[in-house]
């Protein structure tokens, strides 16, 4: 099936509520970008969960779900579990994590027990507020010039609006108090202001996703795509973009399989989410697990080839008196024929000799090497003959600065302690 014929399937009702999630995913990503930053994760998962009882009172005292009376019912609510946080954890002692946990946790049950006893006289079903209606989201609409939109579209635009606006105008404050929260202080900064319209902002974005995907996968969208995010990239302009398209994508990629597969959109959509996250852990440039274990792998073949050109060097040396050991391993076998038919080594005579390139390249090495028994040998007390070993390992991670210092603290030395040459910088 091609887009176009898919596009077409799809049709306006399923492409509003795609729209819808959409949306709702965009400022959850942005918000939730800052959030993770911060490592305030838990107190957006506190947030998601603590302003129900908000909702709920503002729908009983005459509020329209997604409405202004609403969305300030939610902020009090959000404002109220976050003091009540720091009042546990400040004036209590509690942990930060426990005292988050409890208020979330006790106004999440107050939310509930509100909401379904007095179910019967307002608009809002329990269900509803643990998943979301994403599906029914085309259904309830508003006029608007002429054209019916689903009322939730129109909620959320305003609200990603006025956090996209809110963010751009802040960032330089939320990217300082995120990354340097001390350095905030001394610098006068309103660090608290900072917190406060992070935290507006998000009881705004999760009051906009409530009906479409629900209290408890509110959560997926805050945290999931900002986590893959900041694994992907790593410049904080960067991780709001990635996060944000990861976000998209995830709604609509998350919506077509549960329209197909005839499930719970939210919950398939948060599934999307979390598998983004998977690749992303797996697949991350810098720190995934390919990556480690490719660089890994590759320490492991510098260190077997430098280990090989090491070892003929101290041969010519000693001028045949040392012998070139056959290789120990595998590993070992295969960097020498790679040295071999790169011509980095070669054989004459039935023994292995360094081309001028790979001498250079060993000599440093055994500098290395040599230069690390001799400051050990002056400032640890080891035997002689517990030199060698912790040497082999650091002649292969030591730079060219570090080397001039310790031949600087060496001075005019130029043997190690067994009476060995250091060879001179190159």
């Amino acid at each position: 099936m091609s887009m176009g014929e898919l596009f077409s399937e799809v049709g306006p009702i399923h492409g509003w509520a795609m729209a819808t999630a959409a949306l709702v995913s965009v400022g959850a990503a942005a918000v939730g970008s800052m959030l993770v930053v911060r490592k305030m994760s838990l107190l957006g998962d506190a947030i998601s969960h603590a302003v129900l009882p908000g909702i709920v009172v503002a729908v009983l005292a005459g509020g329209q779900p997604g409405g202004p009376l609403v969305i300030l019912g939610a902020i009090v609510a959000a404002l109220l579990t976050v003091w009540l946080t720091h009042v546990l954890r400040r004036g209590v002692g509690l942990a930060e994590d426990a005292s988050t946990g409890v208020v979330f946790t006790t106004f999440f049950s107050i939310g509930v027990i509100l909401l379904t006893s007095v179910a019967s006289q307002v608009d809002l079903d329990p269900a509803c507020v643990l998943y979301g209606i994403l599906e029914l989201v085309p259904f309830d609409t508003v006029t608007l010039y002429g054209c019916e939109i689903p009322r939730s579209f129109l909620n959320s635009l305003v609200v990603v609006g006025i956090v996209g606006l809110g963010l751009i105008v802040s960032w330089r404050l939320q990217v300082f108090v995120a990354f340097d929260l001390a350095g905030a202080r001394a610098a006068g900064m309103p660090v608290a202001l900072a917190t406060i319209v992070l935290l507006l902002f998000t009881a705004m974005t999760v009051v906009a996703g409530f009906e479409a995907v629900g209290a408890i996968l509110i959560v997926a969208m805050l945290v999931v795509p900002a986590a893959a995010a900041e694994l992907l990239v790593h410049r904080m302009h960067h991780v709001v973009c990635m996060a944000v398209m990861l976000a998209v994508t995830g709604s609509i990629v998350g919506y077509l399989a549960a329209w197909h597969l005839n499930t719970n959109a939210a919950g398939m959509i948060a599934v999307v989410l979390g598998f983004e996250y998977a690749l992303a852990v797996v697949f991350a440039p810098a720190d995934g697990f390919v990556s480690d274990l490719m660089s890994v792998a590759w320490l492991r073949w510098r260190v077997a080839c430098e280990d090989q050109l090491a070892m003929i060097w101290r041969f010519e040396e000693s001028a045949g008196v040392r012998r070139v050991t056959p290789p120990k391993g595998l590993i070992d076998c295969v960097a020498r024929q790679w040295l071999a038919v790169t011509g980095q080594i070669r054989s004459k005579n039935g023994q292995w000799r360094l081309d001028s390139y790979s001498r250079t390249k060993a000599e440093s090495i055994v500098r290395s090497h040599r230069l690390w028994e001799a400051w050990l040998g002056r400032h640890a007390d080891l035997p002689l003959d517990h030199l060698h070993p912790p040497a082999e390992f650091i002649e292969h991670h030591l730079g060219s600065r570090l080397l001039r210092q310790i031949e600087d603290d060496l001075g005019q030395e130029r043997r190690d302690p067994h009476g060995s040459d250091i060879p001179p910088e190159q």
